[in-house]
């Protein structure tokens, strides 16, 4: 993994922390690595290109599939956002 990709990472997985967040946990430094599994899945698929929506969905599916929640598919859609604007 180059340099900028290692950024990229970091920046992908402080977005999930920061603002995905669909279990509300970001308050408790405690639980930090709630996410980070789901980090090294949502770098490939913006590595490789995904489209927002692509990624919008996953977000969704890790939501209410993985983790049994309602889901909020404009929250996922603003994250997904986030980290297509992101720049490798």
């Amino acid at each position: 993994m180059t340099q900028k990709q290692k950024i990229l990472y970091q920046k992908i997985d402080e977005i999930l922390w920061k603002s995905w967040d669909p279990i509300g946990l970001n308050d408790n430094e405690n639980c930090r690595s709630e996410y980070q599994s789901y980090t090294r899945y949502i770098f490939k698929l913006k590595v490789e290109g995904a489209d927002k929506v692509k990624i919008s969905n996953h977000l969704h599916q890790l939501t209410t599939v993985s983790m049994g929640l309602s889901g909020n598919k404009k929250h996922c859609d603003e994250i997904a956002q986030e980290i297509f604007d992101l720049k490798i």
